[in-house]
């Protein structure tokens, strides 16, 4: 990938730019870290872009990249930009580009996020990044202050980055969280909730938590819970510990996911509770019972069915035997069976099954 990478700086150079690799990327490639979020940084326009690449995809909003697919491999260019008047401490409300790299590297988050590479690899810091890197450091390019007041998203994303790369926070920087952490509220919970899913899913996640702690965080994003957080393997075991959905957006999937884990809390190897909620789910819950995946798997594979496809009789069945039309009564049926089922009760034959609902038809109308 970052060959490829290197191949387009070479071509947009070749057009008479400059072009690097900026960023993440480079940052985790100092610290040997794999990583394949390459971003590229380049004084070409949009315009000039789509004149190099015939099939650059222009951004969809004035703010984005420029989109470039090689390989079936994405890779973002920005333009060398200033950034003016930041819109409720985040977003900014205009941009100039410009021609300089270094004035492009300023308005970025951290001084480690700003080191870059050319075309032939070597690396370019002009804002001391790499002595950042090797204090293992998160410090901030502009006063700290000033930073977090035009882009209060960077409070929680210096939490993130200490986590992920096990780095202190600078003093200034740890001084400033401190004095605007209150305008964390002013940002949607949308994009807390990423920055916050990236601390939670970290190897070291307990770290960005204690840090979250130490800040007294937890009262300004309302995650009243995270005092008593135990661990969890899985971001979303934290979610469904900290019960904050209705005041961050979850999807469908999500929610339904974070009520199996808490259903699974209650009884995590009782047999019904595995079929009902499945490994995954019972395996996140049993991480704050004790219970190790291996323990819980074991008795997951003992269930006699993991799934309605899998029991013997199907509702068209039953109605027949009932002498009854379809209805919304089989589901309840079908239930009841798998239940009995997975409990032990009863064996999964068809013959077994259907001998049930016939002697306790009266059971269910």
């Amino acid at each position: 990938m970052k060959d490829v990478a290197l191949k387009l700086l070479a071509k947009i150079e070749e057009a008479g730019y400059q072009a690097y690799i900026v960023g993440g990327f480079v940052r985790d490639y100092l610290l040997g870290i794999e990583s394949n979020d390459i971003d590229i940084t380049t004084n070409a326009t949009p315009k000039d872009l789509c004149t190099i690449f015939k099939d650059a995809i222009l951004p969809a909003t004035e703010y984005g990249a420029v989109s470039i697919v090689v390989n079936q491999i994405p890779f973002e260019i920005t333009t060398f930009r200033k950034e003016y008047t930041y819109e409720n401490n985040r977003k900014p409300e205009k941009i100039m580009y410009i021609d300089s790299l270094e004035e492009d590297l300023k308005r970025r988050d951290f001084t480690i996020n700003t080191i870059c590479m050319d075309k032939n690899g070597k690396i370019i810091d002009l804002l001391g990044g790499q002595k950042d890197l090797q204090a293992k450091q998160i410090q901030t390019i502009d006063a700290s202050l000033s930073s977090f007041t035009l882009d209060s998203l960077r409070m929680l994303r210096a939490i993130r980055f200490a986590t992920r790369l096990n780095f202190s926070l600078s003093t200034e920087v740890t001084e400033a969280i401190y004095q605007m952490k209150f305008l964390l509220r002013t940002l949607s919970k949308e994009r807390i909730k990423e920055e916050l899913n990236k601390i939670f899913s970290s190897p070291q996640c307990q770290r960005g938590i204690q840090l979250l702690l130490t800040f007294k965080l937890d009262e300004i994003l309302e995650l009243n819970q995270l005092k008593n957080m135990h661990y969890f393997s899985q971001s979303i075991g934290i979610w469904a510990f900290l019960e904050v959905d209705d005041k961050y957006p979850f999807s469908k999937n999500e929610i339904e996911l974070m009520q199996k884990i808490r259903a699974s809390r209650k009884d995590v190897l009782n047999p019904y509770s595995l079929y009902q909620n499945g490994l995954y789910a019972s395996c996140v819950a049993g991480e704050m019972l004790g219970f190790s995946k291996t323990e819980i798997a074991k008795h997951y594979e003992l269930l006699p069915i993991k799934g309605r496809k899998e029991l013997a009789v199907k509702g068209n069945e039953i109605a027949q035997l009932l002498h009854q039309e379809p209805g919304p009564y089989l589901s309840k049926w079908i239930e009841k069976l798998e239940k009995e089922v997975v409990l032990g009760h009863l064996q999964n034959k068809k013959k077994t099954l259907l001998n049930y609902c016939l002697k306790n038809q009266s059971m269910i109308g």
